[in-house]
């Protein structure tokens, strides 16, 4: 028995999803990621010149990484060997480098050692990888959702190319979804499918560049509706019913989730009310805690628009408040109320910037005592240390105001703006200073 006999490349198990049955064979088959395999770029040369290097692949499902692995393999006439970093354990990592040497040996034939989800592999699981990926036998293809400079050993990194895949545009589903309407041997062909235009349209822009989903749900549509006059009739309400609900890529505590909640401060801060309520209603659709987007908006309120609008840092807390109370789906109003409210109102972090210079001087410079006349003088005995001696009551003066130092040292932190209420900051504080001037 050969045990580096090739496994069958015939089409993959007529009961396999219609998703693994249409895998490409070659790069020309092929659809989507031009940015990394249109022509004369790094990737497509390496894979045409059978000078491919360890790859880590980053991406949303359905991007096409394991069909991308399986290309290369082709392509460069090397050994697939896939591993699920799920259910593989460090003696099924050994065998499979240790197999890979023996075939190089034996036949001369690299091996490209595919392990899907890799960021579950632990610490100690990728060390393993590390010697023999350097010596460029396996070649190590990786594929994961997750951001690799998060989830990936660093050593394991340098001595990877990195690419990330994305969504597939709506095009390139199309062209997957008749090409699979299309293929006799592995696609569903022999159904005599007629898909209404409409039905692809819908398919196209639900599954979110996800070409899996797309694929599946087509399955899915074409098996359980019934033919008639010897064929298949796909309609828009087909592909509704196979799908449902639309899937937004998202994830609870990573990349997604991060960008997201910085793409809708930035975008209230930048004042932009669209693009906050879209990036509010991703959030909310994809089931993020309506709480944690509250106290991002409390924050905002606070650093953004400050002393601009005191009103911004009320309405932010209420809709916290009474998004809690009511919860959801009711709960989007409020929140969309205060996030409107902050992208529409003028801005100032001159409160932010003025905390961030006093803690660094705090933190960095010699701290300052409080000056003799500040200090508690409530309690028996305060007189006779001399506390709170020689202080001025504000109220006691004209305009309730009285020149008197506040600090050991002279220090400036806040700087008001000319944004909005804060502007009659600004003139009173310069009111004092001429009052302080010339009293």
């Amino acid at each position: 028995m050969d045990l580096f006999q090739e496994p069958s490349k015939n089409k993959p198990p007529s009961h396999s999803p219609l998703a693994v049955r249409m895998r490409p064979a070659s790069l020309k088959e092929y659809a989507g990621q031009e940015h990394i395999l249109g022509p004369g770029k790094l990737l497509t040369r390496a894979i045409e010149s059978d000078k491919i290097s360890s790859l880590i692949l980053y991406g949303p499902p359905g991007t096409g990484k394991t069909a991308l692995a399986a290309v290369v393999s082709n392509e460069t006439k090397s050994h697939f060997e896939p591993l699920n970093a799920v259910t593989s354990n460090v003696a099924e990592i050994r065998k499979a480098i240790d197999q890979s040497k023996k075939r190089f040996e034996l036949k001369g034939q690299k091996t490209i050692l595919f392990i899907d989800e890799i960021h579950r592999f632990n610490k100690a699981q990728q060390d393993v990888l590390m010697p023999d990926v350097e010596n460029g036998n396996p070649l190590l293809i990786g594929a994961t959702t997750h951001n690799p400079f998060f989830s990936i050993v660093s050593p394991l990194l340098s001595r990877s190319l990195v690419f990330e895949l994305k969504p597939l545009s709506e095009e390139n589903i199309r062209t997957l979804l008749k090409r699979a309407l299309a293929d006799q041997e592995n696609g569903l062909g022999k159904y005599a499918v007629k898909m209404d235009e409409e039905a692809i349209d819908f398919l196209s822009k639900i599954c979110d560049g996800d070409a899996r989903r797309a694929l599946n749900a087509l399955e899915l549509g074409v098996l359980t509706t019934q033919k008639i006059d010897g064929a298949v009739h796909f309609t828009k309400k087909a592909a509704e019913e196979s799908i449902q609900k639309k899937s937004v890529v998202y994830d609870a505590d990573e990349d997604q989730h991060y960008d997201t909640i910085s793409a809708f401060i930035k975008s209230m801060r930048g004042s932009d009310p669209d693009a906050a309520l879209y990036y509010l209603a991703k959030m909310l659709y994809a089931g993020e805690d309506p709480r944690f987007i509250a106290r991002r908006l409390v924050i905002c309120a606070s650093e953004d628009v400050g002393n601009a609008d005191p009103q911004a840092l009320v309405l932010a807390n209420a809709a916290m408040q009474v998004s809690e109370f009511i919860g959801m789906p009711e709960a989007r109003i409020p929140l969309a109320q205060a996030a409107v409210y902050i992208a529409c109102s003028p801005k100032s972090n001159a409160s932010y910037l003025g905390i961030e210079k006093a803690m660094k001087d705090v933190a960095e410079n010699k701290t300052l005592e409080v000056p003799r006349h500040l200090k508690d003088a409530s309690y028996k005995g305060a007189k006779v240390l001399g506390h709170g001696e020689g202080y001025k009551y504000a109220h006691d003066y004209e305009g309730h105001f009285v020149e008197q130092d506040y600090l050991a040292e002279r220090r400036h932190y806040y700087e008001p703006t000319d944004q909005g209420y804060e502007k009659n900051f600004k003139a009173y504080l310069e009111a004092l200073k001429r009052i302080a001037k010339n009293p």
